[in-house]
C-alpha cells in the first residue's frame, strides 16, 4: 500500500506543478526537480507493479480499493519538496520495520533490494529540500501501526488489518533546529494531564528514544538526520529495536522532523 501511495503521490504533483512552480519555489532549474520526481515515480511504480506480481505469485493479493488524498498537502510547488521528504522516508523506515517480520530470505533479499533504491531518494530529497545529503550513519525503523500514523491521514477505502497509532502533529512554525520548544496537538489533548506525558524523540542509530517531560520538550543539541516524536504516559524511553519497541504507552505519534547541520556545498547547485 504504501509504494501505491507513494506513486499516487508523485503522479499527482508532477500533472498539478508546471516549471513555473518549481522556479517560484526556489530551484536554480527547474529541470533538476522535475527530472528527479519523474525518476523516482518511476521506480514506485515499478515496485507497485512488482509488489503485486510477487504477492500474486504467492497466492495472496497486494491491498485494493484504497484512495489517496494529497490536497492538503499539495498547495504548491515549494510545499511538495518537504512532504516528498517526508514520504520517502517513511518508505525507508517501513522497510526496515518490517525486515524482522519476513522470514523467507527470498522475499527479504528482495525487499532489501527495494529499501536501498528508497534510500537513494531519501538522499536526494534531502538534496532537494537544502537540508544535509546523508545526515547519520544509521536509519530508523518503524513499525506499521508508526508509518500508519504519519500516511493514515492521506489514506481512505481500504483497511489493511493494523490499527493505526493515533496522529501527532508539530504545531511550531518555521524550521525545527536545537533548542526549539517543541508544541503539539493531538486528538483529546485537551482532557490529557499533560504534567504526566512524556515526550519521546528516537533517531537512528540510538538504542532508546531521548525522553523528556511533555511540558519541557526541547529539542536538545547533538541531534541530526530525522526524528521520530512521539507523546507517551510512561517516561520508559522507547527501544530503537521494532522487535522490542512498546507502543502501549505512546499516547500519539510518531511524527517526523529533519534535523539539517550546515548548509552543504551540494545545496548551492540545487537551490538560488
Amino acid at each position: 500500500m504504501l509504494e501505491q501511495l507513494e506513486t499516487q503521490f508523485y503522479t499527482e504533483a508532477l500533472q498539478k506543478f508546471q516549471t513555473s512552480d518549481f522556479v517560484a519555489a526556489g530551484f536554480s532549474d527547474a529541470n533538476v526537480p522535475i527530472q528527479q520526481f519523474t525518476s523516482i515515480q518511476s521506480d514506485e511504480s515499478t515496485h507497485t507493479t512488482v509488489l503485486a506480481q510477487t504477492l500474486q505469485s504467492l497466492g495472496a493479493s497486494a491491498i485494493s480499493g484504497c484512495s489517496f488524498d494529497f490536497s492538503s498537502v499539495l498547495t504548491s510547488g515549494s510545499a511538495m519538496a518537504p512532504v516528498a521528504r517526508l514520504v520517502e522516508n517513511v518508505g525507508v523506515g517501513a522497510y526496515l520495520g518490517a525486515a524482522h517480520l519476513i522470514s523467507d530470505p527470498v522475499l527479504l533479499t528482495d525487499a532489501a533490494s527495494i529499501v536501498t533504491v528508497e534510500a537513494r531518494h531519501q538522499t536526494m530529497l534531502n538534496v532537494l529540500n537544502s537540508g544535509t545529503a546523508i545526515p547519520a550513519a544509521f536509519d530508523l525503523p518503524l513499525v506499521p501501526q508508526e508509518v500508519l500514523a504519519i500516511a493514515g491521514s492521506f489514506i481512505s477505502g481500504c483497511s489493511v488489518g493494523i490499527d493505526a497509532l493515533p496522529s501527532l502533529t508539530v504545531t511550531n512554525t518555521g524550521a525545527i533546529t536545537a533548542g526549539t520548544s517543541l508544541q503539539f496537538n493531538f486528538a483529546d489533548m485537551s482532557s490529557q494531564n499533560t504534567s504526566s506525558l512524556s515526550c519521546q524523540m528516537l533517531v537512528g542509530g540510538s538504542s532508546f528514544s531521548i525522553s523528556l517531560p511533555f511540558d519541557q520538550c526541547v529539542v536538545p543539541s547533538g541531534l541530526q538526520g530525522p526524528v521520530a516524536i512521539y507523546v507517551t504516559n510512561d517516561t520508559q524511553p522507547l527501544a530503537n529495536n521494532p522487535r522490542d519497541r512498546f507502543l502501549g504507552d505512546i499516547v500519539a505519534g510518531p511524527t517526523m522532523a529533519f534535523l539539517d547541520g550546515p548548509e552543504e556545498d551540494i545545496d548551492s547547485l540545487v537551490r538560488t
